[in-house]
């Protein structure tokens, strides 16, 4: 099967505060991810207030700005800010400093700086509650090819505030010391087209040294995965909540690498339904019933009966091998291995959960099974299934060869996290499917890049097997920067001509020539099928792969 390496360096993994200068560099996400400066960590949601998830809000946090398209380009629609949380920490909230307290106009204090000096200007005031809407849907658009939905590149504004541990360092050191998914000699150019701006100036020299508050924007070429073209499907919607059928491999919203083809961007350029409040969260891979309120007092009540633990959640799954006939409750506490890499594990450490499972069929070789989430951490279901020795079919994290000969059963994992990580990595890297687990190559952190020489568990020549199968499969070429119409591209002559928003001179993306995944392999056999709750329920169809008749190709 065909493996689809995501985007490469351009893109941001995750993207949820201020994207960290990973962001001026997903990317997540998602679903995600991912640029010269738009490295993030995998978070589960892009900054775009207005859309709310359960413990997490997807806005415009910092309003929406526009500036400058680099020479030669046309005005990028509107952007909005995008925000990552720090290495190895998980997002909780803006990167961006709060203002301080408004003063009273005839008392404000301007401010001065010695003799020399670059004033800083004080930062703006977040424009909160500002969702999506159509400045930012226009800002490109689909086509579908292959059986995949397909975003068109685009420009766009990646914008942080400066980091504390950036003040008194110069851009250049910065670049070099957290950002190195692209040369120095990339952060060089960009600043030669004007697109790196410190305060809204365009940056002349990468030497300049960063100030408290000094506000950074950088614009990108952005390139989205491709995601099944299968259509997102009404289930119901009324005056308080709209009720879809998420096919698999679709973000519910805007996270690393996605943007347009996640969700909340389909509905509202297909479907025109805007300010949707997300009401729970699906996995990328995950497909099924999702919901969106549509107020904030609907998205208030609905999350309180969540928090009081009157939803009732069913999904269904198929597994490794013959489980069970009789009913099966899971209560295994899960700790979060890394939040980067997204991996979870049985552990005591861990928060308490409960999982009830009931076998529907067994066709010989796997089995279909009903699974009732009694509590909702991060991959619950298909970690205890993991745990059960029943992993899900085709899961390409909890079924994968780098938890060891036993594949996590019963949480025997003879490794380190550090060492299952490595392995995770290694194998993605080597099938070309960093996608597939929302990392890219440029996500890693050193630390983890250098330390990718798989432990004993990944044998040298399953590796090798491995990338001489993704090479043969994959077929990734790079065309020579030489090739790329730079000549059509020059402000001198973009007005002779429509500029080709899909093609920039310094986009490596660009460069790639990659193989499509096959619809087929962005399926995870995980599907919500009912969502339960005090007057209302809603359920899809059971999907083909669930079906009594369905049988392994």
């Amino acid at each position: 099967m065909v493996m689809w390496l995501g985007i490469r360096g351009w893109l941001p993994i995750r993207v949820q505060e201020c994207f960290n200068l990973r962001c001026l560099s997903s990317a997540r996400t998602c679903s995600g991810c991912r640029g010269p400066m738009a490295e993030t960590l995998p978070t589960e949601t892009e900054a775009a207030s207005g859309l709310r998830a359960p413990a997490q809000q997807n806005g415009d946090a910092c309003g929406v700005a526009r500036g400058e398209p680099p020479p030669g380009r046309p005005h990028p629609a509107a952007r909005e800010v995008e925000l990552a949380p720090e290495d190895g920490q998980q997002a909780t909230g803006s990167e961006e400093r709060a203002p301080a307290a408004p003063q009273d106009p005839g008392k404000r204090k301007k401010r001065r700086g010695a003799a020399g000096e670059r004033v800083v200007p004080p930062p703006k005031k977040r424009r909160a509650g500002v969702s999506f809407g159509d400045e930012h849907f226009a800002e490109t658009s689909y086509y579908f090819e292959g059986g995949l939905r397909k975003v068109r590149p685009y420009y766009f504004d990646f914008r942080t505030y400066c980091k504390g541990r950036w003040v008194g360092h110069s851009l250049l050191h910065v670049f070099s010391t957290e950002f190195r998914a692209q040369p120095l000699s990339y952060y060089e150019a960009a600043v030669r087209a004007g697109r790196l701006h410190l305060n809204e100036e365009p940056v002349q020299d990468l030497s300049i040294v960063l100030k408290d508050n000094d506000f950074l924007r950088n614009t990108v070429h952005r390139h989205e995965p491709p995601v099944t073209a299968e259509p997102v499907r009404l289930l119901a919607e009324n005056e308080d909540v709209v009720v879809v059928d998420k096919p698999s491999s679709i973000p519910v919203h805007p996270c690393g690498r996605f943007r347009h083809n996640t969700v909340i961007f389909i509905l509202g350029k297909e479907h025109q339904l805007k300010e949707l409040h997300p009401l729970h969260r699906l996995d990328r891979l995950t497909s099924g019933v999702l919901m969106f309120a549509k107020t904030a007092a609907v998205s208030e009540r609905i999350h309180e009966q969540v928090r009081d633990r009157q939803l009732e959640k069913e999904y269904v799954c198929r597994v490794e091998g013959e489980f069970p006939a009789e009913e099966v409750t899971c209560k295994e506490p899960i700790l979060v291995v890394s939040y980067k890499v997204g991996v979870c594990r049985v552990d005591t450490r861990g928060k308490p959960c409960e999982t009830v499972f009931q076998r529907l069929s067994y066709n010989g070789h796997s089995s279909v099974v009903r699974c009732r989430p009694l509590t909702g951490r991060t991959h619950q279901i298909r970690v205890h299934l993991q745990f059960l020795g029943h992993p899900i079919l085709n899961d390409p994290i909890y079924n994968s060869v780098a938890w060891g000969p036993s594949r996590g059963r019963g949480g025997h994992i003879p490794k380190t996290d550090e060492e299952l990580l490595r392995d995770l990595v290694a194998e993605h890297q080597a099938k070309q499917s960093l996608d597939v687990i929302d990392l890219c190559e440029s996500d890693l952190s050193s630390a983890l890049t250098d330390s990718t020489a798989p432990s004993s568990e990944l044998s040298k020549d399953h590796l090798e097997g491995l990338v001489a199968s993704a090479q043969k499969m994959d077929g990734i070429l790079e065309a020579d920067p030489q090739d790329l119409d730079t000549k059509a591209l020059a402000p001198e002559n973009a007005a002779e001509k429509d500029v080709n928003q899909e093609i920039d001179p310094l986009c490596a993306e660009c460069r790639l020539v990659r193989q499509d995944p096959l619809p087929q392999d962005l399926v995870m056999f995980l599907h919500a099928l009912r969502y339960k709750g005090p007057g209302f329920e809603y359920s899809s169809p059971m999907p083909t792969w669930a079906q009594d008749d369905w049988q392994e190709n």
